[in-house]
């Protein structure tokens, strides 16, 4: 336990030295239209398709939780085929769209992972969601982590213990954890992750897991990759919606559900506060995304800006 404490004060320094160095303004003079450019394509690529701000959002959440917002899960292979990437990770085209656009604008300039960190918060805008002020300066790794991304990345099965630990370990509060969990107000999960607590659970609002049987059968290999919305109320919305889902049973996830047990368990006042007050979810959410977007970035001659997302220079 000790060295675990130890080892996330060390995390912590580190990623607060390396945050000092990131700056709102720092393609202001190389290519001060870098941040317009992102936000018209992300908008566009939302408009097209609105699964796509959630896709994008969780390209950035996995991205930083394995060795830092780093780009490194924007790497063809290694990352990309660990167990909670493959087969479901999506919107690389659109990152790869934005950086080639950004190439010509302004050569080997702009980095893939402040790209893909702009990208983020533009797609909670583009669904209706809270802006905060992202700093930048970024570089990209020249390497990706299968196995860190098997390990640090939390599953869905995950109960309240694992899931405090596992944002812990990158210094984040259970308010932080709480208000990023809130991310699942949008996108969709497949049939794999949710089949046990369809069938197994009692936890769950009846009408709700009856709704969603037919198209996640309980044999395993029936339809895992079946897809549900996140969010039963509101799926293509950015709101505090998730909380009343979770005050209903309606946590599509197991994960999701443990942060309300209605008996006054460990994040149960956090996730009340949250439904019924939206500007204290959208303060607690915009916080921790800056907290999400400073893990031990790669900065000054650190890395490299990569020429292409999906390969190292």
């Amino acid at each position: 336990m000790a060295h675990s404490s130890l080892s996330t004060v060390l995390l912590l320094c580190l990623a607060m030295a390396a945050s000092a160095q990131l700056s709102p303004t720092f393609y202001q003079t190389s290519c001060p239209n870098a941040l317009s450019t992102i936000k018209a394509a992300v908008t566009a690529a939302v408009n097209k398709e609105n699964r796509m701000g959630a896709s994008l959002l969780r390209l950035h959440f996995h991205d930083c939780f394995v060795q830092g917002c780093d780009a490194s899960v924007l790497l063809s292979g290694m990352e990309q085929n660990a167990f909670p990437n493959v087969m479901s990770l999506r919107g690389f085209e659109v990152i790869d769209s934005i950086k080639a656009k950004l190439e010509t604008m302004c050569k080997q300039t702009v980095s893939c992972a402040d790209i893909l960190t702009v990208a983020a918060r533009d797609s909670v805008v583009a669904l209706g969601g809270p802006s905060w002020t992202v700093p930048l300066g970024r570089r990209d790794s020249t390497n990706a982590n299968e196995a860190a991304a098997n390990s640090d990345l939390p599953p869905p099965f995950f109960d309240l213990v694992n899931l405090t630990q596992s944002f812990g370990d990158k210094g984040f509060t259970v308010t932080d954890m709480v208000a990023l969990s809130g991310a699942h107000t949008i996108g969709q999960a497949q049939c794999q992750n949710f089949r046990d607590r369809l069938y197994n659970e009692t936890n769950i609002n009846s009408g709700f897991a009856t709704s969603l049987k037919a198209n996640c059968p309980q044999p395993t290999g029936s339809g895992d990759r079946n897809l549900a919305n996140l969010d039963v109320s509101t799926p293509y919305s950015f709101d505090n919606a998730y909380y009343s889902n979770l005050k209903s049973q309606k946590g599509l996830l197991h994960s999701d559900q443990v942060l309300f047990t209605g008996t006054g368990g460990g994040t149960d006042n956090t996730v009340n506060n949250f439904a019924s007050n939206p500007a204290a979810f959208s303060s607690a959410f915009t916080s921790a995304m800056v907290k999400m977007g400073n893990l031990s970035p790669l900065t000054g001659s650190q890395g490299q800006v990569r020429l292409s997302c999906s390969k190292v220079n």
